[in-house]
């Protein structure tokens, strides 16, 4: 039962009087500290990016007549178009006018006459 503790557990010493305490090399925080912006990086800074950039070509390309999903989960078909709103047609002399990034996807035609 001792070997297998020993294993585990190492024994401490005490450390004389006159020694220096030992330390790690001054390089592996730094190179901790890279890896670690690296991992942020990659895992969140730039997939964010990206999406932030696929959803305003999103917004660029938006058209009057075009079928789009808000935020909301509102279907509609655009009727109007200025730089910051749009006025989404939802119903039969049903308009609302919503800001232009409340459109969360453009959706493929014919697709509201398919769900009425």
């Amino acid at each position: 039962m001792d070997q297998l503790l020993t294993f585990f557990i190492s024994n401490a010493y005490a450390q004389s009087a006159g020694e220096p305490a030992p330390q790690g090399s001054g390089y592996s925080l730094v190179i901790m500290l890279v890896v670690f912006v690296l991992l942020i990086y990659f895992t969140i800074w730039r997939p964010q990016n990206r999406r932030a950039k696929e959803q305003q070509s999103v917004l660029n390309s938006l058209a009057k007549g075009d079928e789009v999903m808000t935020a909301g989960g509102v279907l509609g078909r655009i009727s109007k178009i200025t730089d910051q709103y749009i006025v989404l047609s939802v119903g039969n002399n049903v308009e609302m006018m919503l800001q232009k990034s409340a459109v969360v996807s453009v959706l493929p035609k014919g697709t509201i006459k398919s769900l009425e």
